[in-house]
């Protein structure tokens, strides 16, 4: 009798939890499977529940999980989600007018027209791969032709051989690579009269001291070619010099990072409504077209407006922000307090992919602990060091549709098999992990959108234009964004509810190549 009393007593617990929280679609669905899995188990006590300190009743894995849910989404909710957006909002101005890191302004003031054409020599450095493609523009006005072609491209590895390179010796090796791709397919860059325009995107700190000028800063992640006497030389210098030498000419007119090149790419297809360009990977940022009355005088310093031009690219560096806005959970101070500069990102530590499996790894951890039976009581081995679970392990994890989950069981065996309860527990917790990285994500597009759309609007006078429905397209890019399951359809969701009752509409669209594409569409604008 008192078997059945609990039993009835769990299943109303689980239905009032599941009941709460029907309006978010999959939270309801998880519940429902994780009792269906857990009624199976041979003794509630023995699996489902625990007695926690302080409480009379026992603790479910279905209870556990929506203390997850609300910890993780307490700003996602309709009328919450909003709130967390216009705390952003200004922290981005307080950015804007004052704080010399981030909401960088550049020197590059107009979006392209999607006129331009032309056949530019592109070059990505990253820290694994050099790229270097040719690429030609076609422009709106070619008839039956493609806007964009990559004519050729080569991919060049970059392992900790080459980024041991001291100096000018690296810069001799890339030379060497721009050299046999342009070679193939290119009949110029080899005449000091006619240089072939180079686009740089460059994934290491730079200083930009004028439109033309880029003086090379540390570079890290164990790369030594800013060694050897080159730190605050010219970068074009340098690389201009170490082509001469293979008779090569030339001449690198624009270096743009990855998130202003996933905005250009996408604004050369998109010119009119493009304004966002968004990476997300290990790192995110956003690159955002924004008015220069938004930026204070005092921070735009030399960046003098080109013929009367009104916006300019402003590099974000949108991790830096949410410290004074992003609720935090146990499991987040917890990520906090073990790493070596734990205020110098915060919003980076909730959305980036670098932390989100360590995120999902630490709240885990604590189930095992506070959840009796949980994986048997036992951390798996691999998962008992920080960054155990990578947020890789973390997507395939969500798209995989096996009740056994292999791939994770196979990259983290355990003494104690987990059981069917176990991995529906593992999944949910990374759903709603990748859940809270959008609603933020979102909060963030929502408030860059509002900085921009009132400082347009305060310059001009009122219109019956103004109460016109818009559609702003934010270009994306990166693994997270593009490979992670139903990361987009979250964003996207939770964008929909951000302007549920305005006339805007955000439209997410793949910026393909961004890298190479957008540091030829940065020559094109330059070239007009």
């Amino acid at each position: 009798m008192c078997s059945f009393i609990f039993t009835m007593t769990s299943l109303r617990d689980l239905l009032l939890a599941a009941i709460k929280s029907l309006s978010r679609g999959r939270s309801f669905l998880q519940a429902l499977l994780a009792f269906c899995t857990t009624s199976n188990a041979p003794s509630p006590a023995s699996h489902d529940a625990i007695q926690e300190p302080g409480k009379n009743g026992p603790i479910l894995i279905t209870e556990f999980l929506a203390e997850v849910e609300r910890l993780l989404l307490v700003s996602a909710i309709p009328n919450r989600l909003g709130g967390l957006s216009q705390k952003l909002k200004l922290e981005f101005r307080e950015g804007l007018l004052s704080n010399p890191a981030c909401m960088l302004p550049s020197y590059h003031t107009e979006l392209p027209t999607g006129d331009e054409s032309g056949q530019y020599l592109a070059v990505d450095v990253g820290g694994s791969t050099l790229r270097v493609a040719l690429v030609d523009l076609k422009g709106r006005g070619s008839s039956g032709c493609p806007e964009s072609r990559i004519v050729t491209m080569d991919t060049f590895g970059i392992d900790n051989d080459i980024r041991s390179l001291e100096g000018r010796a690296f810069f001799d090796w890339m030379a060497e690579r721009i050299y046999q791709t342009v070679a193939q397919d290119s009949k110029k860059g080899h005449g000091p009269d006619e240089p072939l325009l180079l686009g740089l995107s460059w994934s290491f700190p730079i200083e930009q001291t004028s439109p033309q000028t880029y003086l090379l800063r540390p570079m890290g992640k164990g790369f030594l070619a800013a060694d050897d006497g080159l730190l605050g030389q010219d970068l074009g210098q340098i690389i201009q010099s170490s082509c001469r030498n293979l008779n090569l000419h030339v001449s690198l007119s624009a270096i743009v990072n990855d998130s202003s090149a996933t905005l250009l790419s996408a604004a050369y297809s998109h010119p009119a409504t493009t304004t966002f360009g968004l990476v997300l990977g290990t790192g995110v940022n956003i690159a955002a077209h924004l008015p220069i009355c938004t930026i204070s005088t005092e921070k735009y310093g030399n960046h003098h407006p080109q013929d009367g031009a009104t916006h300019v690219v402003v590099n974000t560096e949108l991790g830096m922000f949410g410290g004074n806005s992003l609720p935090l959970t146990k499991w987040d101070g917890l990520l906090k307090s073990a790493h070596p500069r734990p205020d110098f990102q915060p919003l980076e530590h909730l959305v980036s992919g670098y932390y989100l499996g360590e995120v999902c790894r630490l709240i885990l951890v604590d189930a095992i602990a506070s959840v009796g039976g949980v994986f048997g009581g036992v951390v798996p081995p691999s998962l008992a060091r920080a960054y155990g679970l990578d947020t890789k392990t973390l997507s395939l994890i969500e798209g995989d549709p096996s009740p056994s989950l292999s791939h994770f069981q196979s990259l983290h065996p355990s003494p104690i098999p987990a059981t069917t309860t176990d991995l529906h527990l593992l999944r949910s917790i990374a759903s709603l992990v990748s859940q809270r990285s959008a609603s933020i994500l979102a909060a963030s597009l929502y408030a860059l959108h509002e900085i921009n759309l009132e400082a347009s609007l305060s310059a001009q006078p009122p219109s019956p234009e103004r109460t016109t429905a818009t559609t702003t397209t934010i270009a994306y890019s990166g693994s997270v964004i593009e490979h992670y399951p139903n990361y987009l359809s979250h964003l996207q969701r939770f964008l929909d509810e951000l302007t549920v009752n305005s006339n805007t509409s955000f439209k997410l669209i793949s910026a393909k190549e961004s890298s190479v594409l957008g540091a030829a569409v940065a020559l094109a604008c330059l070239d007009k």
